[in-house]
């Protein structure tokens, strides 16, 4: 567990797109940005998407176990997206 200092410098180190704070953490109240960084920095899969983007998977358990896909942007760092992936496969 990160220490409430630990967990802001955490987060200061990671980017969000504007799309990802205005449209998705909007559309998606559920979905919180410590999940999604957990999920780049221990997924279960990660492949390069087109567009220069990738897409990484992880299990979030504040979504009860499902499957939450990250899609960042070619830095792996960037966040622009995410959403629980019902069909994934390992």
């Amino acid at each position: 567990m990160l220490s409430l200092s630990k967990h802001k410098r955490h987060l200061r180190n990671r980017l969000f797109t504007e799309y990802f704070e205005r449209e998705v953490l909007r559309k998606r109240a559920y979905l919180k940005k410590e999940c999604c960084i957990r999920v780049i920095g221990n997924p279960l899969k990660v492949e390069a998407q087109e567009g220069n983007r990738f897409r990484f998977w992880g299990i979030v358990d504040e979504l009860d176990g499902r499957i939450l896909r990250v899609i960042t942007l070619a830095d792996k760092r960037t966040i622009h997206n995410a959403f629980p992936d019902r069909r994934f496969k390992p």
